[in-house]
């Protein structure tokens, strides 16, 4: 049992634990939700050590269980690969919004894709969340859909620059 003093010295989980600048694309051109998350597979796949066709079939699994589109132009594919050392995300800002079956029926153009170790347990709650919360953050939207570039976005995304928050 995880005692609250533990849980608090414990820190919390950073998209820049798993977010790297060169997993940032930006005005990044999608047919449709199927091919999108191909695509990013075949972007992602390098990095993860596991082929593009797994990937791409989890993620389409998971798709199949219900959108990940979380509304307000978001969506945050994600999956459980097996064999994955860690955590891996891909950001990608389309260049034009496109359908994505989001709770709120809005097209999505701001994607956050996150691979998770088939063995992390509920971790992957802690990645999510940290991802969810810095998309809920007053201007990120707007400023990642006016990032001039990757290196832009991904400071967007990370914090960086930006002065530690109080709790």
């Amino acid at each position: 049992m995880t005692r609250p003093r533990e849980a608090a010295r414990r820190p919390a989980m950073q998209i820049s634990d798993f977010l790297s600048p060169d997993r940032v694309l930006v005005d990044f051109r999608a047919a449709g939700k199927a091919a999108l998350l191909d695509d990013l597979a075949r972007r992602v796949a390098p990095a993860s050590g596991v082929g593009a066709e797994k990937i791409a079939a989890a993620l389409a699994a998971r798709e199949g269980l219900g959108s990940t589109g979380v509304g307000h132009g978001v969506a945050l594919p994600h999956a459980r690969i097996a064999g994955l050392a860690g955590f891996i995300g891909l950001f990608a800002r389309l260049a034009s919004p496109i359908a994505f079956e989001a709770i709120d029926a809005a097209p999505v153009d701001l994607v956050f894709l996150l691979l998770i170790p088939a063995e992390a347990g509920s971790a992957h709650l802690a990645a999510l969340a940290a991802i969810s919360r810095r998309l809920r953050e007053d201007g990120v939207a707007a400023r990642l859909r006016a990032a001039r570039g990757p290196a832009e976005a991904h400071a967007v995304l990370t914090g960086a620059g930006e002065a530690p928050r109080g709790r």
